[in-house]
C-alpha cells in the first residue's frame, strides 16, 4: 500500500512550484514584455519624434534600426552570460539598464543621442527576452509546461502586436517623450524584485575567464550588418546603395569567420550544435516563418490604414486592439489543448488559420475598415498563438536543461530575424507590385476607356470655379489610381503570406511527436 502511495507523493511534491519561484518568474515575464514592447509602441509616433528632434526621415528610421540591431546581437550572447552571471545578475543588471537607457530617451534633445541610447536600450533589454525562456523551461516542473509556455507565447507576440495601440495612445494623450518614461517606474519594481526574489540558479565566473571576444566581434559584424541590410535595402535598391553594398559584404565576411570561430573556439559564444536536435532545429525554423507573420502583419496593417485610409496613430491603435484580445483569450485555452493533444497538429492548425486570415485580406479594397478587418484579424490572433506556444515548448522544453539557455538564445533569435526578412520582403513586393499595378492601371485609363472619360468629366464638372478645374481634375483621377494600385499591391503582399503559411505546415511533418513526459499528460 505504501508502495503505490509513494509515487504519488513524489510527483506531488516534483509539481509542486514555491510561491516566490512562481511570482519572481511573473516579474521577468513583465520585464520581457516591456522590452519587447519597447520596439513596437515607437514605430506608431516616429513622426512626432522626428519633429520633436528636427531629424530627417531617414535619420528618424535609425530610432527603430538602431535597437533592433542591438537588440540581434545581444539576444544570441545572453545564453553565454546567463551561464556566467546566473538568471539573478544578468536579468538585474538588463532591466536596470534598460531603465537608465529609457530615462535617457526620453530627455534626448538630439537625434544623435536618441539614438546612441535607443541602441543602448535594445543591447542591455534584450537580455531579458531569452532568459525568461530559458527560466520557464528549466525551472518549472514539464508537467507545469503548459501554464508557463502559455504566458511567454502570449508575450512574445502580444507585446509587438499591441505595441501601436499602447504607442498612439501614450503619444495622444502625452507626449512621445512618455513612451520612454513610461518605462522608469516598472524597470525599478522589476530590478528590485528580481534581484530580492531570484534563486533558480548560481553563477559560474570562471567561464568569464575563456570569454570569445573575437566569437563577440564577428557575431556583432555578422548579425548587426545583416540586420542593417535587411532594414535598409527596400527603400535604398539594395545593392545599389554603397552602405547597403558594404554592410552586405561586411555581412558575408563575418559571417564566414563567425561560423569557423564558434565551431572551434573551446567556449563558443554560442553553441551551434543545439541545432543537431531534430525538434530544435525544426522548432526554429517555424519560429523564424512565424516571426515573418508576427512582424510582417503587425507591419501591414498599420500601414495601410495610415496610407490608405488616413488613420491617427490612435485610430490604428484601436483598429489594431483585436489581435491582441484574440491572442489574450487564446493563450489559456491553447495550454489546455496541449496537454490533450498532439502539439504538431496544434502548430499546423494554427498555420493554416493565419494562412486563412491572410487569405481574407486578399480581396482588399480602399474600403476595408474595422468591420472587414475584423474576422482576418481574429484569425491571425487564434492562429498566431496555437503555433508559436506549441512551437516554443516543442523547441525548448525536450532539451536536456543544462543546453536551454544557450538554445533560448538561438531560438529568439530566429523569431527576429525571421520578422526582419519579413519586413525586408514585403516592403520589396508593396514598392514592386504597386509599381506594377501603376503601369497596368495607366495602360487602361485612356481617352478610350468610357469609365475613366466619365469619371474625369465628372471631377471636372465638380472642381469648376476653383481654379484650372481640367488640370485639378486629371490629378486627382491620378491620385485615384495610385491609391487602387497601393491597395491592390496590398492585396499581392496578403496572397504572398497565404501560400507560404499554407505550405509552412508541411514542416510539421519534420517534427518528432513529444512524449507525454513534456508535458505530463496523455497527447493523442
Amino acid at each position: 500500500m505504501a508502495d503505490a502511495v509513494t509515487p504519488s507523493t513524489t510527483n506531488t511534491a516534483a509539481d509542486h512550484i514555491p510561491p516566490r519561484r512562481l511570482f519572481c518568474f511573473l516579474i521577468m515575464v513583465f520585464g520581457m514584455f516591456m522590452s519587447i514592447l519597447d520596439i513596437q509602441v515607437v514605430s506608431a509616433s516616429l513622426q512626432q519624434i522626428q519633429a520633436g528632434l528636427s531629424a530627417s526621415s531617414s535619420e528618424v528610421s535609425w530610432v527603430q534600426t538602431s535597437y533592433l540591431i542591438a537588440e540581434v546581437i545581444a539576444i544570441p550572447l545572453s545564453g553565454f552570460l546567463s551561464r556566467a552571471f546566473g538568471t539573478r545578475l544578468l536579468f538585474s543588471i538588463s532591466a536596470s539598464g534598460f531603465t537608465v537607457a529609457s530615462l535617457f530617451c526620453g530627455f534626448a534633445s538630439t537625434i544623435e543621442q536618441m539614438i546612441f541610447w535607443r541602441a543602448l536600450q535594445g543591447f542591455l533589454g534584450a537580455g531579458m527576452i531569452p532568459t525568461v525562456f530559458a527560466s520557464a523551461y528549466t525551472v518549472f516542473p514539464r508537467s507545469k509546461f503548459h501554464i508557463v509556455g502559455p504566458i511567454i507565447g502570449l508575450v512574445a507576440t502580444l507585446a509587438p502586436t499591441i505595441g501601436p495601440t499602447v504607442g498612439g495612445y501614450i503619444t495622444d494623450l502625452m507626449s512621445w517623450h512618455w513612451l520612454f518614461f513610461i518605462n522608469i517606474v516598472p524597470g525599478i519594481g522589476i530590478t528590485i524584485g528580481v534581484w530580492m526574489l531570484c534563486d533558480f540558479d548560481k553563477p559560474n565566473f570562471a567561464l568569464l575567464e575563456h570569454f570569445d571576444w573575437w566569437g563577440l566581434a564577428f557575431m556583432a559584424g555578422f548579425l548587426g550588418t545583416l540586420e542593417y541590410v535587411l532594414e535598409e535595402g527596400p527603400q535604398s535598391q539594395w545593392l545599389e546603395d554603397t552602405s547597403v553594398a558594404v554592410c552586405a559584404a561586411t555581412c558575408v565576411v563575418s559571417a564566414i569567420a563567425f561560423f569557423w570561430r564558434v565551431l572551434s573556439a573551446r567556449e563558443p559564444i554560442v553553441d551551434l550544435r543545439t541545432f543537431t536536435d531534430r525538434n530544435f532545429g525544426v522548432g526554429c525554423l517555424i519560429s523564424f516563418c512565424v516571426g515573418i507573420g508576427l512582424y510582417g502583419l503587425t507591419y501591414m496593417y498599420p500601414r495601410y490604414l495610415a496610407e490608405v485610409r488616413g488613420y491617427s496613430p490612435l485610430m490604428i491603435g484601436e483598429t489594431m486592439f483585436v489581435s491582441g484580445i484574440a491572442m489574450f483569450l487564446t493563450a489559456p485555452i491553447v495550454g489546455r489543448l496541449m496537454v490533450k493533444y498532439d502539439m504538431r497538429y496544434l502548430i499546423a492548425i494554427g498555420l493554416m488559420l493565419f494562412a486563412l486570415g491572410s487569405y481574407q485580406m486578399t480581396w482588399i479594397t480602399k474600403e476595408y475598415d474595422f468591420w472587414e478587418l475584423l474576422v482576418p484579424q481574429v484569425l491571425r490572433g487564434v492562429g498566431m498563438m496555437l503555433a508559436m506556444v506549441p512551437t516554443n515548448t516543442i523547441a525548448l522544453g525536450t532539451l536536456a536543461p543544462d543546453r536551454v539557455k544557450n538554445a533560448s538564445g538561438l531560438f529568439n533569435l530566429t523569431r527576429n530575424l525571421g520578422g526582419a526578412l519579413g519586413l525586408a520582403v514585403i516592403n520589396q513586393v508593396l514598392n514592386d507590385r504597386t509599381d506594377l499595378h501603376i503601369s497596368r492601371l495607366h495602360d487602361r485609363v485612356t481617352w478610350g476607356n468610357a469609365a475613366a472619360v466619365e469619371t474625369l468629366n465628372m471631377l471636372t464638372q465638380k472642381m469648376q470655379g476653383m481654379g484650372d478645374a481640367a488640370l485639378m481634375a486629371m490629378k486627382q483621377l491620378s491620385q485615384i489610381v495610385h491609391r487602387q494600385a497601393v491597395v491592390m499591391g496590398y492585396g499581392d503582399a496578403f496572397f504572398m503570406m497565404t501560400v507560404f503559411y499554407f505550405g509552412l505546415t508541411v514542416l510539421v511533418l519534420v517534427l518528432k511527436k513529444p512524449s507525454a513526459a513534456v508535458l505530463g499528460g496523455d497527447a493523442h
